[in-house]
């Protein structure tokens, strides 16, 4: 890989795995001890660049899960085991894993926002004794857009995984699921301290929004929540300014914030 922030580099797709229609988790040869919450810039020559969240990591490898809804993801999409792609990073302010550490820690994540916590996730189910409890709550669309079937399985025998969607259809929902928004499932959660919970929400703005108001209805105080705003980055480095806000640049001082900040950078 480069030394050069602003100098991609090429790294090879181990393998890829298709989760849904539209979203496929690569597995890329490279080695970068990312942080978990921290982002790469993914990109092809000729064709453009995206920030994509880092999913999972090994000393060899990063995950990826990338979901095609422009250019440039349409073009990766097509890629296969044996390609080639580039990367720059890894960047941003990833997740206070220390600060979770004795707590009860609640993971809300709505459709892909499942990628970036997937790691915290690994984190602690390596390390179960480091937490006073687990809960995951997962939400998707409908029963055909859920992410990673086998890792919720898995969670699901060590914490409290509860998967909802919006609408049914033919594809099962893994037990115990719901359906319904996710913010349904806040007020019947077991918190047996709220000042010794904390809360790492991530998903679409809306639902991240009325997450974290449940959340507070739950006696959680905003810097006890914290939130990902990695939709807003473009660049990575805090040169372009598409993602400033005041003073703060998401890309450099984020993505991951603690909700009492993010709070006052949302429209």
């Amino acid at each position: 890989m480069s030394n050069n922030p602003y100098l991609p580099f090429r790294a090879p797709i181990l393998s890829k795995t298709r989760q849904t229609a539209v979203d496929w988790t690569y597995h890329i040869g490279c080695s970068l001890n990312p942080v978990p919450g921290q982002f790469v810039e993914v990109s092809l020559p000729g064709v453009g660049e995206c920030p994509i969240s880092i999913s999972d990591f090994t000393p060899d490898s990063v995950e990826l899960t990338i979901r095609r809804v422009g250019k440039v993801t349409e073009n990766l999409s097509r890629l296969e085991e044996a390609d080639y792609l580039y990367l720059r990073g890894p960047y941003g302010q990833g997740f206070p894993l220390e600060q979770f550490a004795g707590r009860h820690l609640i993971i809300a994540a709505g459709g892909t926002g499942l990628a970036p916590v997937k790691s915290v996730i690994r984190h602690f189910a390596e390390r179960p004794e480091t937490l006073a409890g687990l809960t995951i709550l997962a939400g998707f669309k409908s029963p055909e857009d859920i992410l990673f079937r086998p890792e919720l399985e898995s969670w699901s025998r060590s914490f409290d995984v509860q998967v909802t969607v919006d609408q049914v259809c033919d594809v099962p929902v893994p037990s115990p699921g719901h359906v319904g928004l996710i913010t349904a499932l806040i007020p019947d959660l077991a918190i047996p301290s709220p000042t010794n919970t904390r809360a790492i929400v991530v998903g679409p703005p809306a639902m991240m929004k009325f997450t974290c108001a449940e959340l507070l209805r739950r006696g959680l105080k905003e810097d006890q929540i914290w939130v990902s705003l990695e939709r807003r980055m473009s660049c990575g480095l805090g040169k372009c300014g598409h993602c400033r806000v005041g003073s703060t640049h998401v890309c450099l001082d984020g993505p991951v914030f603690n909700y009492a900040k993010a709070r006052k950078l949302v429209d």
